[in-house]
């Protein structure tokens, strides 16, 4: 019988700061008898749209050739991974979801030399097989393992050879994003997987998977943002909308890249703490201003007619607009990195007067060579993913950690078995 904890609600462990970063070491040996096993484990399912995820036992098959099961240790709740179930985007039901992860390999299947057993690993949906004419090319970070480009969420819903590792009660459940992290334990194709430094914290290198490379490579790698836009006054200038995980990030990117301003802007003016914490300079809540949040950003940057960029990491019809407005002409550039909406209106003029606009996939990170450096930085102190995390509960608490991302009192909550 499914077991949902909507309704019922554990003990949350939460804290208005930064959650302590603890190192360690885990020492993996794979029983013998698992390897080339089914592994019955506890995975969470989305049956069908609108409903809480059901906390299941599931058969997770052995890997295939060119592919690697991972016991996963950490897991986080991405807002794309309860996007995807939106009728609109084609949800594929019944799914085991979840992208943004860290975990250790429990075997490998035929043909795979560059993991074993063991290996602290970082899967992710951006893969990179190093083959095709994409990954061939310095011009993207795409891959053409990929398929379904007007709907990425449910492209790599099965594996290479179009069959589910994943069974319960008799039936079969879908992948997703190539990853499916909410469960004890998945199978992945190696060109979605990155070894790690053995001495990774897996409960915070996790968010490599997804929502910080996304954002802080969305800064550096698609949007350039770079130290002298203008000559005077020195450093660029920029805006962040949206400030979960992926827009706090690119603000990391931004305060990195040597940026003199920094502009945040989110309806929840809760977050703007830790926004100034990363590096923002100024806080907004178009909510509280009594003219549109791009007006009010052109008459602080007055003298520079605008700013330098904007990154768009919330993706409505109205952040888009803004964080095209927000821009000098000549070179204003705005980076979509989150879509909510299909299609995107902008005036001709715009672009004809300089104004340009990317999207980024990833952050712009090809990602089985950036990943492990992107965790060698992080262990190095190049920035701090701690200030993201604000909460940590267990596995089985996963609707409580929907709920709190939904309310908008999360960035990430680190989920672990």
């Amino acid at each position: 019988m499914a077991l949902s904890f909507f309704g019922k609600r554990k003990r949350i462990l939460s804290s208005s700061l930064s959650l302590p970063s603890l190192t360690f070491s885990l020492h993996f040996t794979p029983s013998p008898s698992s390897l080339f096993q089914v592994i019955k484990c506890k995975a969470a399912i989305a049956w069908k749209t609108g409903s809480p995820l059901c906390i299941e036992e599931i058969e997770v098959s052995p890997p295939k050739a060119c592919e690697v099961r991972i016991q996963v240790i950490a897991t986080c709740v991405c807002p794309t991974d309860i996007n995807a179930t939106n009728p609109e985007k084609k949800a594929l039901f019944p799914v085991v979801l979840g992208h943004e992860c860290a975990g250790i390999v429990e075997s490998v299947g035929p043909g795979v030399t560059n993991f074993k057993p063991g290996d602290k690993v970082i899967p992710f949906f951006a893969p990179q097989c190093k083959r095709c004419k994409l990954c061939l090319s310095p011009l993207t970070n795409l891959c053409g393992k990929l398929r379904n480009f007007k709907y990425p969420t449910i492209d790599q819903e099965l594996m290479e050879d179009r069959t589910s590792r994943f069974t319960c009660k008799g039936r079969s459940i879908y992948h997703f994003m190539g990853v499916s992290s909410f469960s004890q334990y998945t199978v992945v194709s190696e060109a979605n997987l990155a070894r790690v430094d053995d001495e990774a914290n897996l409960e915070r290198v996790c968010l490599i998977g997804c929502g910080f490379s996304s954002g802080y490579g969305a800064a550096i790698n698609t949007a350039k943002v770079h130290l002298s836009a203008r000559l005077s006054p020195p450093g660029s200038t920029c805006a962040v909308f949206g400030l979960g995980c992926v827009g706090l990030s690119a603000i990391i990117g931004c305060k990195i890249a040597g940026a003199s301003r920094i502009i945040a802007i989110d309806i929840n003016g809760e977050k703007f703490p830790k926004a100034k914490a990363l590096g923002a300079t100024d806080c907004l809540n178009p909510r509280e201003l009594d003219k549109p949040v791009q007006d009010v950003i052109t008459e602080l940057t007055l003298t520079d007619g605008g700013l330098d960029f904007s990154l768009d990491c919330a993706g409505t019809a109205q952040t888009l607009k803004a964080a095209v407005d927000c821009t000098v002409i000549g070179w204003g550039s705005c980076t979509v990195v989150g879509a909510k909406v299909d299609e995107m209106t902008i005036p001709t003029v715009d672009v004809i007067l300089g104004r340009s606009i990317n999207g980024t996939f990833f952050g712009g990170w090809k990602s089985v060579d950036s990943v492990p450096n992107l965790v060698s930085d992080y262990k190095n102190k190049k920035f701090d993913l701690d200030l993201l995390v604000t909460h940590a509960l267990p596995f089985e608490s996963i609707n409580d950690a929907i709920d709190l991302m939904k309310q908008g009192k999360s960035i990430r909550t680190i989920l672990t078995f």
